[in-house]
């Protein structure tokens, strides 16, 4: 993610991890021989889009290439990209383009007051999530919900940080946890295909790189999201288990935060705990207790509330 031409390297990633997730079978073609590579080879991914092999392996390679737009629609056609991972494409290839990198802005991020003050009247739970996964505001529902965040130095409060924290690694059994993981690492690779080396990706995604294989594993997948949703459930001990649906919204900004909002269907059990839960939260006097303890990691970790 460093160096003088960070973007065409991320193009050439981007490119050479979706060869490698296709299958002869996959476009038409019979596999031949005996095979070194699983994925597609690069003569073959050339001749689909209409290339030339040394040509296409100079993209790949992130050597001074500019595709043009008729280049890269041919090679999002070959590698069967969905309309995300196509738009991803083209925002690294027009990037590399550049003979000098754009300027970006790399101002610390800040939750505008309106939207502080929405996340406080909002009676469910919400908290802002910035350009990296850092977590930067939250209303007291969420903290209810999730525990306390107060409880981590504010360059740990990472999505990402927190899911792959070494202290929870062997206890994870829960079915949907890579889902969860690829999901956050697709809104990371989003936010690090207009800024390849800010900073503050660099940093998380050089220390994950380097103590963890599952999210090497994962990170090299290049999968990209812009917001995602699903569902998940809390074990929380006051009330039982809450099924929440959650959804993320994005923010004015390019990349700019996005709100993660829980929800639970009006009238049912669980929108009665949340209720309820709410109740026992406004009635403690020393909230950091209302979850005997909890942490907001426990956010990150699907063992303690994650979908079951």
């Amino acid at each position: 993610m460093t160096g003088p031409r960070p973007y065409a390297r991320e193009l050439g990633d981007f490119l050479r991890a979706r060869r490698g997730r296709l299958r002869p079978h996959d476009v038409g073609l019979e596999p031949g021989g005996r095979r070194k590579v699983t994925g597609l080879r690069r003569e073959e991914l050339a001749l689909l889009a209409g290339l030339s092999t040394d040509y296409y392996q100079r993209i790949e390679q992130g050597r001074e290439v500019r595709p043009s737009d008729d280049v890269l629609d041919a090679l999002a056609g070959a590698l069967s990209l969905d309309h995300k991972e196509r738009r991803h494409l083209f925002t690294l290839a027009h990037a590399a383009r550049r003979p000098t990198p754009a300027r970006v802005n790399r101002d610390p991020e800040r939750v505008p007051e309106g939207t502080r003050r929405l996340l406080r009247v909002m009676d469910t739970p919400a908290v802002i999530l910035g350009r990296h996964l850092d977590l930067l505001d939250w209303n007291p529902m969420a903290q209810a919900l999730l525990g306390d965040p107060d409880a981590y130095p504010a360059d740990r409060l990472n999505m990402l940080l927190l899911l792959f924290d070494d202290t929870l690694t062997g206890e994870r059994s829960c079915p949907d946890w890579e889902q969860q993981a690829l999901d956050y690492i697709g809104m990371m690779r989003t936010a690090v295909a207009t800024d390849p080396s800010h900073p503050r990706a660099t940093a998380i995604v050089g220390e994950l790189s380097i103590r963890s294989a599952e999210f090497r594993r994962l990170w090299a997948r290049h999968d990209v999201r812009e917001s995602v949703s699903g569902t998940k459930t809390f074990r929380v001990p006051e009330v039982g288990d809450i099924v929440l649906d959650w959804d993320t919204y994005p923010l004015p900004g390019n990349p700019g935060p996005a709100m993660l909002v829980f929800t639970a269907e009006p009238g049912s059990a669980d929108a009665d705990r949340l209720h309820l839960l709410a109740s026992l939260y406004a009635t403690r006097s020393a909230p950091t207790d209302t979850h005997s303890g909890r942490t907001f990691r426990d956010a990150a970790d699907p063992t303690l509330n994650g979908t079951a």
